[in-house]
Order: structure tokens, then sequence, then C-alpha cells
């Protein structure tokens, strides 16, 4: 028997120090705080077998406050590829236990690379996120190492997906990178980000605050709207990465993935029929229609507790991938306020971005009233729904269930953004703005006559309603295509996706549009 070959030994050795990153000692540390080790999210992440490593032997290559002396192999970061659900990823995982996974100008280097490989094999990147920012030991270069990132994470923006999964700290200018992903996993009480932390707010302002409560899953799940999901531990945010991807095309040339699930293309849904009150004013859940229409259990909600007046998200109609996008009327009546519109557009956009048809429930009786929100700019944002419908290219549905008033009908998805085919049920209310609002404009001089002020506006508005707030008048003007039952909704749509499939509508020749910001 022949002996091992010494370099061979060596290279067995070198590696397997090079898995170990900062030691055994920092794994226990990790662990301890209940965290996994990069390795072990990348084994959760991927298919059993398929990880393969990039520059694993890279180290810093300056000397600056005598760091020279502290080498790790791989520099506090893993790259590489893999596959998920049988389709290749790259992937990169930051290594808390080298340096509290700090970005140095050579973990950026190695994190640019992949994002690069990335984009020219037309597959998603997936960023396992676990660092306390940059180094500061390193100065301005680990700055321009995240300026590196931050174009690469704006250039490759609809292009192929990009993914963030939050596993520990993201601060300061680090949280840029995320921001400019596609999705943001969070994991509570875990993960945070933040642009300055508790301590410079207390020195500047006088503020006392938490990392969590500052910047924690919560905060950017509930009240700024940054992240897209927060789940209770790293598995199931790993969990819900593959998943998320089951959903999206590898990149913006390709058709996202068909999954058929047996649920029948014809199903009809008689409780549909029912669904939508008599009474106007009577709220009904949106999310159950969603529901029924869409393959069985495929809805898959994004920012769930944000702007919870819309809804968004990702489903399955036919084994086909759509984009739905809602009003709740069970939540501020289904009103459009600035937070929604910011929701909607920004969905609306990765939708077209990655070849998705888009799906419009539509019930809202308009934009949010109020001082505030017109000082805010809810003209600006509520432009911005307009901008992205218009400017979507992919198969366009609408189906109005109910309220459809001003503005509101506008943004949604109406006929005259280019929206392919407009449905409405029997429920549906199409007009300016509600039958009281209007004879309250149109007969104010007969009412306040009447010699019962309040029978006579409700007598108006009774009239106004069953006159024009219908969907057979904006039908004989040819707002809506077809009016259709509710039951019907499932197999009209699927329909529709079948015969939109070969859509093609290039937009005019152009560097990029302006939208209203």
């Amino acid at each position: 028997m022949s002996q091992e070959d010494p370099r061979v030994l060596e290279l067995r050795a070198i590696r397997e120090k090079a898995r170990l990153g900062g030691g055994e000692e920092r794994i226990a540390k990790q662990h301890e705080k209940g965290k996994l080790t990069a390795r072990e999210r990348l084994n959760l992440l991927l298919d059993p077998g398929t990880f393969n490593e990039l520059e694993p032997f890279i180290t810093h290559q300056g000397d600056e406050m005598g760091i020279a002396t502290e080498k790790y192999l791989g520099e506090g970061v893993i790259t590489g590829y893999g596959q998920i659900n049988g389709r290749t990823v790259y992937v990169y995982a930051q290594d808390f236990t080298v340096y509290g996974g700090t970005l140095s100008e050579m973990q950026s280097h190695k994190i640019c690379r992949v994002m690069d490989l990335a984009v020219r094999n037309g597959t998603p990147i997936i960023g396992l996120i676990d660092s306390g920012g940059a180094r500061i030991q390193e100065g301005v270069k680990s700055l321009g190492g995240y300026a590196e990132i931050f174009r690469r994470n704006a250039q490759y923006s609809g292009v192929i997906p990009q993914i963030s999964v939050m596993l520990g700290p993201c601060a300061g200018g680090a949280a840029y990178s995320p921001a400019l992903t596609d999705v943001i996993i969070m994991v509570r009480g875990q993960s945070f980000m933040f642009l300055t932390g508790p301590q410079v707010i207390k020195t500047v302002t006088g503020e006392e605050i938490d990392n969590e409560h500052l910047g924690g899953a919560e905060v950017h799940t509930a009240i700024s709207g940054t992240a897209t999901f927060a789940t209770t531990t790293e598995q199931e945010a790993l969990e819900l990465c593959r998943t998320v991807l089951s959903y999206l095309p590898s990149n913006n040339v390709e058709n996202p993935p068909y999954i058929n699930i047996g649920d029948d293309p014809l199903r009809m849904d008689d409780e549909l029929n029912s669904i939508v009150p008599l009474d106007p004013s009577e709220p009904y859940s949106m999310q159950e229609v969603i529901a029924r229409v869409v393959d069985r259990g495929t809805f898959l909600e994004f920012q769930p507790t944000w702007a919870r007046n819309a809804i968004i998200g990702l489903a399955r109609i036919g084994g086909h991938t759509v984009g739905i996008v809602s009003q709740e009327p069970s939540i501020m009546a289904g009103v459009i306020d600035i937070d929604a519109a910011d929701k909607i557009t920004r969905f609306v956009r990765m939708c077209d971005c990655f070849n998705i048809p888009l799906v419009t429930f539509v019930d809202s009786p308009g934009f949010l009233p109020g001082v505030d929100q017109e000082h805010r700019g809810i003209i600006r944002h509520g432009a911005k729904v307009l901008y992205a419908y218009s400017e979507a290219t992919v198969p366009k549905i609408s189906v109005i269930t109910r309220k459809a008033y001003g503005g509101a009908y506008v943004v949604m998805s109406s006929k005259y953004l280019g929206t392919d085919v407009n449905y409405a049920w029997p429920s549906a209310e199409i007009a300016v703005m509600g039958a009281e609002g209007a004879v309250n404009i149109l007969f104010r001089k007969e009412i306040s006559q009447a010699p019962d002020p309040d029978a006579e506006r409700a007598r108006l508005a009774e009239e106004y309603r069953r006159n024009f707030n219908n969907p057979y008048h904006a039908a004989s003007a040819g707002y809506v295509d077809d009016i259709i039952e509710p039951r019907e909704t499932r197999p009209k749509l699927i329909a529709s996706l079948t015969a939109l499939q070969d859509k093609y509508s290039p937009a005019p020749p152009r560097k990029h549009g302006n939208i209203p910001v």
C-alpha cells in the first residue's frame, strides 16, 4: 500500500482548519447564543451534498492595527454554489466566529465574486447575513468593499432574484445591501437592522432603546416595511427561503417554475357567490376570496403585518406562479394609504421583473383622506402605483369584487392602464365615489329642502347606486370585459392566463423612467 502524499495530508489539514472558521471556542459561543454556524446554515438551506465552496483560503491582506497576527481562512464569509430543489443558486454566509462577521476588503471580494458568477450564469443569489458591520481596523477599505456590494445589488436588481436572510446583526451602512434585495427574511429576537445603533441614538437624541425595539424583526415587518417575512427560528427562515425560490424564476428571461398540485383548474367554489355582503358597508375577508380562487394552500403572503389594508403575495393558479394584489376590506375598509401604495408598488415591479403575471382583486373606497396623508405626499405615493401598473408588461388581470371608487379604481390595474382582462362581480360598484357622497354633492339643495332630509338622502343614494354604482353601467361603456359569477373566478383566471401566456408588449426605447419616489 502506497504512503499518502504529505501534500495531500497538508491540504486536508488546511481545509479542516478553514471549516472551523474562528475556532472551536467561538463556535461554542455561537451555539450558546442559540445560533447556528455559517456552515450549518448552508447545510439546511441547500440540497444535501450540493454545496461547492469558492475561495476558502482567502485571508485579509493588510496589517492595520496589528490584525495581521490573527488571520482566519475564508475571511469571515463562506461563498459558493449549490442547489435548492434541484436548481442552482449562489450563496454567501457570513461567519460571526471570525471578527464578528465584519466586512473587510477581501470579504467583499468574495461576496462580489459570487454575485458576478450568479449573474453570468443566470441564477439567484442568497445572502445569509450575520455581521457586526464594516471592519473598523480596515477603515475606508471596508467601506469601499460595501460600496462594491451595493453597486452590484442595484445593477443586478431585476436580473436575478436576490434574497437576504437576516440571521444576526446588520448595523450601519451594511443594512443597505439587504434593503436593495427582493426579499428580506428576519428571525424574531435574533436579527436586527439599523443605520445608527442604540448608543449613538442615546448620545445624539437622548432616546433610550434596545436593539430589538430599534430594528428587530417585528419593527421591520410591521412598522418600517423594510423586511418581507419574520420567522421564529433560523431553521424556519432557511426553509422559507427555499419556499420563496420555488415561486421565482432563476433570472429575468425565464418563466417561473410550473408546479401542478392537482387542484382542478375548472373547480368552482359556490361559497364565493355569497361572500360579499349585500350591505356595502359590511366587511368581508379578501384573504378568504384569494384562498378559494388560487391553487389550494399556495398563497404565500408578503409583508403580512405591514399596511394590512393591502394584500400582496405569490400564489399558483393552475400550477403557474402569479402575483396577487388586493385590498383587505376588513381593515380600514380597504382604503389605500401611503404605506399600502408603497407596498403594492414594490411588489408589482418585482413581479414584472421576473415574468410573473399579476392578478388584482379590487375593493377600495379610495385613497385615505386627511391632512397628514396629503402633507406626507399621498399624491406622490399613489402615483407610484399608477406608474408600476402602467410600466408592467406581464399579463395583467383584474377582478373588481365590490368598491372601485375614484383614484383607487384607476390605479388598481384598471383597463386603461394596460390591463389585459378586466372582470367584475355582480357586487361591483364602479364610480367616482360612493352613492352617499355623490348625492350629497349632486342633490345638496333637494336634500336640505326635503321634509325628511335623511330619508330623501337614502332614497336618492339608492337610486344613484341602482343607476350608476353597478358593473352593468361600466360594462356598457367597455370599462370591464365581462361580469362573472364569483364562483367562476378561478376557471376564468386560468383561461385568461393561458390566453395571455405569449403576451408581447415591449416598452418604448429609453434608458429608464423616472418613478415618483
